[in-house]
């Protein structure tokens, strides 16, 4: 766990430098505007897609956790089985609006992409 510590301190270290090798000296505008227009956007649609990514994979597993413990839940006790199920069916439906509400946050990031530079 330590090393693993030590990577992750080392990546953002280094995260953290490339930032401020790459800033734009104050009031100058930067060469080559266009190619900067465009990367920005690609960016945004990466950032997007992986953020959407880890929000449907973490719900998926949020999912699964839910899904198994009701199971869990109704083969100990048979008799509440109906009651455990209905607040599994509540759970999935709030967790994958989650799910849908972080899809409408990626459509707005890359929905506010304009074409033109």
């Amino acid at each position: 766990m330590t090393k693993f510590k030590y990577v992750v301190f080392a990546t953002l270290a280094i995260a953290m430098m490339a930032i401020v090798a790459t800033a734009q000296p104050g009031g100058a505008p930067a060469a080559g505007a266009a190619d900067n227009f465009y990367t920005v956007n690609a960016a945004k649609a990466i950032a997007a897609g992986i953020g959407f990514g880890i929000a449907a994979g973490l719900a998926a597993i949020g999912q699964g956790l839910v899904g198994s413990r009701a199971a869990e839940g109704a083969a100990r006790n048979p008799g509440a089985a109906g009651q455990v199920q209905t607040i599994m069916i509540i759970a999935l439906a709030l967790i994958e609006s989650l799910v849908l509400f972080a899809l409408l946050i990626a459509f707005v990031v890359v929905g506010g992409v304009s074409t033109t530079p």
